[in-house]
């Protein structure tokens, strides 16, 4: 059939209830569909293997009473999902979820006509006032010299040489098994006593030799409650409330030795000649810690004014018409009452997404897919840098894009954060805030109260 064969034969009507919601009637005509089921029941007379007859010589009635209904009801479907696309496609109506058929329990498949309906939920018209009558905050987060300090000291930790002792003191490091019979634990483990709650904890391992058993509780051993399952190799639903009481056997006590703060030190972190001096040392951890905070200030800032924009933008959903979609959206079918839940779980994001998809039409921000390649390009050239590969060549790059952006997934994800971006740099250009200078905790303690 040609590409607009329901335009000819078909009669497709829209009766809109209100502004958000629509029915769609299509009427389909036998000739919309018979010649492409005379062409599948021909098929299968030449291949039906029916007792008594020979291959390719079964009666076309009796092919017709064998599969003819089914063919039909098939084909019938088939046209009408083409016909239903193509007219919501071309009348340009931004439909939310996907149309919903009416019921029709008493569809007659012996008649050559038939009609069909369904609902479907427009997309609310509205305005989008970006900017804030009060100004939201913009932070920028600053490393402060306590930080950097810390920074060099674990820096030197980590590089430093383990000088073995043994009698454990506050800054040492630990190494022994956990055990527990009735439980099933024998985990071998290496602690720190700034892991330990409590004083009691910390008592009990002070002053303590190789070799010695100490009996520990494990109820509030750790400050992090994550660290029962690390340690004692116990997966979370046996370390959530787990009390008894543990052995730890001390194997070995270790002392960090600090490493050097000199030209062979800087040379592993950085590259033979990159640094040179501990100021020009603290002047890198400075900024590769401020580039972090620039994503976790972008990604408050942004949280923020979506947040904004969801509270502040006014429209009304085809509630009823989402709440039965989602009815059937799923794998599994929802009652009424879980629809309705599920509806109000969403509620927010799906009137984002509606905000967010007419700010990147109205404002030009779609991401093409040139965009996709110079992103992909930059994003592969800053992993291979942190393994160390400085230099590769554009062949090596655009082969590593190549294969990126052949995964369907990977497209979506990357995507999806190039909109981000593209809409943080609009928001930064556009939206009503305040700059704010603070140091990485006092950004947690205002941001998060912690």
């Amino acid at each position: 059939m040609p590409p607009n064969f329901y335009f000819i034969t078909m009669n497709i009507t829209r009766e809109n209830i209100d502004t958000l919601n629509a029915v769609v009637k299509i009427d389909i005509a036998k000739a919309d569909y018979s010649e492409n089921v005379e062409k599948i029941l021909a098929n299968y007379r030449k291949t039906a293997n029916i007792p008594g007859f020979r291959k390719g010589q079964v009666p076309m009635g009796l092919v017709k009473k064998q599969y003819g209904k089914s063919v039909l009801a098939d084909e019938v479907n088939k046209t009408l999902q083409e016909a239903l696309g193509k007219y919501l496609t071309d009348e340009k109506l931004d439909v939310l979820g996907s149309p919903l058929p009416k019921a029709q329990d008493d569809l007659d498949w012996s008649q050559e006509d038939f009609s069909f309906e369904f609902e479907i939920g427009l997309s609310p018209e509205f305005e989008i006032k970006l900017k804030a009558k009060k100004a939201l905050t913009k932070y920028t987060i600053t490393a402060d010299k306590k930080m950097i300090d810390d920074q060099l000291i674990n820096i030197q930790k980590q590089y430093g040489k383990l000088v073995a002792k043994t009698a454990v003191t506050k800054d040492d490091e630990v190494t022994g098994v956990f055990f527990n019979d009735a439980e099933g634990i024998e985990a071998t483990a290496t602690v720190t006593l700034d892991k330990l709650k409590g004083k009691s904890n910390s008592k009990a391992f002070l002053g303590a030799n190789v070799d010695d058993v100490l009996t520990l509780g494990t109820k509030g051993l750790f400050n992090d409650a994550q660290d029962l399952m690390t340690y004692l190799k116990v997966d979370h639903d046996t370390a959530h409330g787990l009390d008894i009481q543990v052995t730890f056997t001390i194997s070995e006590v270790n002392t960090r030795e600090l490493a050097d703060l000199d030209q062979d030190l800087f040379d592993k972190l950085f590259g033979p000649g990159v640094v040179t001096s501990v100021t020009e040392l603290r002047a890198k951890i400075t900024e590769d810690a401020e580039k972090q905070f620039i994503q976790q200030a972008d990604q408050k800032f942004l949280n923020d004014v979506t947040e904004h924009l969801v509270e502040n933008t006014k429209f009304d959903l085809p509630v009823q018409f989402l709440k039965k979609w989602i009815q059937t959206a799923g794998e599994t079918e929802l009652d009424e009452a879980q629809a309705k839940a599920e509806f109000e779980k969403s509620e927010k994001s799906m009137r984002y997404q509606l905000i967010e998809s007419k700010l990147v039409v109205d404002n030009s921000l779609q991401v093409n897919f040139e965009d996709l390649k110079a992103y992909t390009s930059e994003m592969i050239k800053g992993q291979m840098a942190q393994y160390g590969q400085m230099n590769p060549t554009e062949k090596e790059i655009e082969d590593i894009v190549a294969r990126v952006l052949s995964n369907q997934e990977e497209v979506k994800r990357i995507s999806e954060q190039l909109t981000s971006q593209k809409l943080l740099e609009f928001y930064k250009e556009n939206a009503n805030f305040k700059d704010k200078k603070l140091t990485y905790e006092a950004f947690v303690k205002e941001v998060y109260g912690k």
